[in-house]
């Protein structure tokens, strides 16, 4: 089976297509990716090992102006070059999950009469996914809210979101070893996502003094951009710390900072409560660990998805909600030593975070593609 995955612009959309492409690897299918020269996906996708096929595309402004009709003409152009990408390669199905790149490929393969599938990450689906629903032959949306924005029930499954099978397969034990944790401490993970969060990282730094005094160990991943200010406005309280992670960071007492997270597994499976962004694959990560969590959605999130994803868990009982705007180093150092204060509370958010969680997301997915193509192949 030739599987065309398309997805781009930023990770929500490129590692979930990463996983379910490994997938389907592992079942024997021949992979291919469509993406653009200017997105994320140029350095992540050939650096795992695929194939990346490159078309013209470019995002529409919600305003009325001058870059709009320059972005009309970029995207026929963008479904033109997608033709001829789709007969060149003549997949058996075609993938989307989300971004620009999705919407001229998965469009191009229905025309083309290709059996097509989109993944939508977030509670709140993405317009690109929106329209691409009309003609895709199945949905696989990771949050059942999402469903109501799609207008045909009968092409909507509810997968979960595709998420790697280290996050799940990491012990405890072993996830502290690589991090150089104490595995018999509670662990609080703090992080804004791949970039980092200037505010996440403002309102640690002023709850610094005060969660010292709590019998936990926190780890935060503060962005490449923001991690010197952080570690020294640390410094500038607590004086000079000791290197952490083989010097990537830094650890002041039961804080530790780093720039960036390498190994997520590792710090998904030692901790005990996350507090971060809500982010779809973020969040499917967290459910799948069944990790009880602060999140403090992205504000500028299109359409405010975040807030959507963040809403789903809080009204599950897996999460607190705290919005950026209210954010501060007193409310989240409340939240959390309320928190860590409460193991009974602690531990049935972690249940209701485990209920939701769906390990094996991707393994429904990769079903699902099978299925549209049997079935087309059936009818031929």
């Amino acid at each position: 089976m030739r599987v065309l995955i398309a997805g781009g612009g930023t990770g929500g959309h490129i590692y979930p297509a990463l996983t379910i492409g490994k997938a389907l690897l592992e079942k024997g299918a021949e992979v291919i990716f469509a993406g653009t020269d200017k997105g994320l996906e140029k350095q992540i996708i050939p650096r795992e090992g695929f194939r990346l096929e490159t078309i013209s595309v470019d995002y529409f402004p919600r305003r009325l102006s001058w870059r709009l009709v320059r972005s009309f003409f970029v995207a026929a152009k963008g479904v033109a070059e997608a033709l001829a990408l789709v007969r060149r390669l003549s997949p058996d199905v075609c993938v989307g999950t989300g971004g620009y790149v999705a919407g001229p490929v998965v469009l191009a393969a229905a025309l083309s009469g290709v059996p097509t599938v989109i993944q939508e990450q977030n509670a709140l689906p993405g317009l690109t996914n929106r329209i691409l629903a009309r003609f895709a032959d199945k949905v696989a949306v990771g949050y059942e809210a999402a469903a109501l924005s799609f207008g045909r029930g009968d092409k909507l499954v509810v997968t979960g979101n595709p998420i790697r099978p280290e996050i799940v397969a990491m012990t405890r034990q072993r996830g502290a070893a690589r991090l150089g944790v104490d595995p018999t401490k509670r662990l609080v993970l703090i992080t804004g996502a791949s970039q980092g969060a200037r505010s996440i990282n403002h309102a640690v730094l002023e709850a610094f003094p005060k969660l010292t005094t709590l019998d936990a160990q926190f780890l935060i991943a503060t962005g490449a951009a923001g991690f010197k200010d952080f570690v020294s406005g640390v410094r500038a309280q607590a004086g000079k710390g000791r290197p952490f992670l083989d010097g990537q960071g830094e650890r002041f007492g039961n804080l530790m900072a780093v720039p960036y997270l390498y190994d997520m597994p590792a710090a998904l499976a030692a901790s005990d409560l996350v507090v971060g962004r809500a982010g779809a694959l973020s969040i499917a990560e967290i459910t799948a660990r069944g990790l009880p969590a602060i999140l403090i959605p992205y504000p500028y999130a299109a359409e405010n998805h975040q807030e959507k994803n963040a809403r789903v868990l809080e009204a599950a009982g897996a999460a607190r909600v705290i919005l950026d705007r209210e954010l501060n180093a007193a409310r989240l150092y409340d939240e959390i030593a309320s928190l860590l204060a409460d193991d009974e509370r602690l531990a049935a958010m972690a249940e209701a975070s485990r209920k939701l969680g769906k390990p094996d997301a991707v393994w429904e997915i990769v079903a699902l593609i099978e299925g549209v193509v049997a079935l087309r192949q059936g009818r031929t």
